[in-house]
């Protein structure tokens, strides 16, 4: 029998119907709370390319390995495509024989929100119920539904420089259940979540613009260059990030906040302290969860098909 007779393919419309989106929140939870430490993951390569950047995220957890292939393509949006791309497999941790063949791109679809609702699950204030999400791509959307996965959400703001993507994204966002509607950087005012899901290389809003009580996330990039929050709101927020070392290798919003003075890598908490009750949330000041996608997380939620592959 040959390699590829015995591979599983899980197109998204698998992945959607079985990985709901509560259960990639738990999963990513349970591999920390289960003692994985994430300083142990392998770091990932990036390779710049004439139009975007390849990525490699080898990981190795519990039963299973696995390996994403991902690809950056900025241009992609304007073509109607997704600026993320990427292919996973998943590999018995033993033999390392392949597995499963993913949509690497409905992977990381999923396992981004997850990641950040894992965290902000242990941060948010239990009666949040006003997001405010900067972007109107897959991601944006996602990241409502991981949000109100975890808390009771009732109204939901986007805020995107397309009005017509933004109205798109609204009526999505309302598919959840919830009320939805366009808005401005001013909404962040009464937000108790906000997420920032943009390719923004310069801050989205000013640091006096969130209450103390409000837990926001940033997601959008993975470039030293490039950040979504100003430094100041660092310097006065609990700062959580994947590890010291992918935040201070990769975190733009980190490591130009420490740049400026606002904050040093000794202020950092990481996402294994907080989802674990090590270190528990600040609730004085804002809580802010900077991530930028590492390899185990992938591997957590794909390892769900494990037992259908």
């Amino acid at each position: 029998m040959g390699l590829f007779d015995a591979l599983h393919l899980f197109d998204a419309d698998d992945i959607r119907e079985r990985i709901p989106m509560r259960a990639a929140v738990e999963r990513v939870q349970r591999v920390l709370r289960d003692g994985f430490d994430p300083d142990a993951d392998p770091a990932r390569s990036i390779v710049d390319v004439r139009h975007g950047q390849l990525l490699l995220m080898p990981a190795d957890l519990g039963a299973y390995s696995g390996q994403k292939l991902g690809m950056v393509a900025p241009g992609n949006p304007a073509r109607g495509l997704e600026r993320i791309q990427a292919i996973y497999v998943l590999l018995d941790a033993e033999t390392l024989a392949p597995v499963a063949l993913l949509d690497g791109t409905e992977l990381t679809s999923i396992r981004t929100p997850a990641v950040s609702a894992a965290a902000v699950d242990a941060l948010a204030e239990p009666d949040a119920s006003q997001l405010v999400v900067f972007g109107s791509g897959p991601q944006a959307i996602r990241h409502v539904e991981a949000m109100v996965a975890i808390r009771p959400i009732e109204a939901a703001v986007i805020v995107g420089r397309d009005a017509d993507r933004a109205s798109r994204a609204a009526s999505l966002a309302a598919s959840y259940g919830i009320e939805a509607r366009v808005g401005t950087a001013a909404d962040v005012a009464d937000a108790d979540i906000v997420v920032c899901a943009t390719t923004a290389r310069a801050p989205l809003f000013s640091s006096d613009a969130v209450a103390d009580g409000a837990t926001v996330v940033a997601v959008g990039s993975h470039e030293p260059e490039a950040r979504e929050l100003p430094g100041a709101l660092l310097g006065r927020a609990q700062v959580v990030v994947e590890t010291s070392r992918v935040g201070m290798r990769e975190a733009g919003d980190v490591i130009q906040a420490i740049a400026e003075g606002h904050l040093a890598e000794r202020d950092l908490v990481t996402m294994r302290q907080v989802v674990t009750g090590e270190v528990p949330p600040a609730r004085d000041r804002p809580r802010i969860v900077k991530t930028c996608g590492m390899g185990w997380q992938d591997l957590a939620v794909a390892s769900l098909l494990g037992g259908a592959a």
